[in-house]
């Protein structure tokens, strides 16, 4: 993981810009972090630690501010409305490229769309993993789904919500094994991980982030991973690629953005302070116990590789269909 010359070179060189800030004064108030889901999801596992680090650089407050609501697209939204000025940024998961493309399958405009949001840095990149209570009946990816072969909609799955980034790997999976799943949506990852966790639901598609605990004190058993590689340590879980399921392959991603209209010189600060954020002993230290590995982008890197994610999930999107 390496910081660009182009961002040390930005965050020195800030102070000299027109309309810019002076370094020291900048952000001179408090920046809302805005995830858009509630506690305990994947995004509020990586913004807090990132917010406590921008706080400890900027000296100002940094407050995570959860808007969960419409499967992320609320809280997403409310960034892209924003006031340009670097005073709010969006800590997204992946389903902010994908929620505009679902709007249109029912036949509305956006509540967003992907111009209105300034690429800032991709801060994790982690493959979702299948997880199930540790009761459950299945030891094993193929007793899961003969499980659901037998049963069709027998099964209860949680997610964050139609479209997002919990429900697309099971409903790629499903797809990919011609089984019937029953979707429960619930409005962020910490409410559908509670639901398992009590017995609500079955199964969920999870970054490793917020089930880690839970599988180390053994309440949850993963049975498969999205990912092309194995887990560091959890080298004995297959990921879908090698069980033959060709193409099924998810990541859950984390990256901040701004409003598209930001100036320049204060995006190029934002960008700096993630940067300086991902090499922050804490933030590693925390995102590393939570099993979410750092994959720093910034700028016009994570920008490609969104488009890039984008693309490839409208397909998906579109296969799913309309949900009524």
């Amino acid at each position: 993981m390496t910081i660009t010359r182009r961002a040390a070179l930005g965050a020195l060189s800030l102070a000299a810009a027109p309309g810019a800030r002076a370094q020291g004064e900048f952000p001179g108030r408090p920046v809302t972090m805005v995830v858009a889901f509630p506690p305990g999801g994947q995004a509020d596992v990586v913004a807090r630690p990132v917010a406590a680090s921008l706080e400890r650089q900027w000296r100002v407050a940094v407050p995570v501010q959860n808007r969960p609501g419409a499967a992320g697209e609320i809280g997403n939204a409310s960034v892209a409305r924003a006031a340009p000025d670097g005073l709010t940024v969006l800590m997204a998961l992946s389903s902010v490229v994908v929620l505009p493309e679902a709007a249109r399958l029912f036949g509305r405009a956006p509540a967003y769309t992907l111009d209105q949001l300034q690429p800032l840095a991709l801060v994790t990149a982690d493959p979702v993993l299948l997880a199930v209570p540790a009761a459950a009946p299945w030891q094993t990816l193929e007793e899961f789904l003969a499980d659901a072969k037998r049963r069709p909609g027998a099964i209860p799955f949680s997610s964050s919500g139609n479209y997002s980034a919990l429900h697309l790997p099971m409903a790629m999976l499903a797809a990919a094994a011609d089984v019937e799943l029953l979707h429960v949506p619930f409005q962020g990852g910490g409410p559908a991980l509670t639901a398992l966790l009590g017995g609500q639901v079955q199964a969920l598609a999870s970054g490793p982030g917020p089930i880690a605990p839970h599988v180390r004190d053994g309440r949850l058993r993963v049975l498969a991973s999205w990912g092309a590689n194995p887990i560091a340590g959890l080298e004995q879980v297959p990921t879908l690629l090698s069980k033959g399921f060709a193409g099924v392959e998810y990541y859950i991603w984390c990256g901040a953005y701004a409003p598209a209209a930001t100036p320049e010189p204060i995006a190029a600060r934002l960008r700096a302070g993630f940067a300086a954020a991902v090499q922050d002993g804490d933030v590693v230290r925390a995102l590393t116990a939570a099993g979410s590995a750092i994959d720093f982008r910034e700028g016009d890197a994570f920008a490609r590789f969104a488009a890039a994610d984008a693309a490839r999930l409208a397909a998906v999107v579109q296969r799913i269909g309309r949900i009524d």
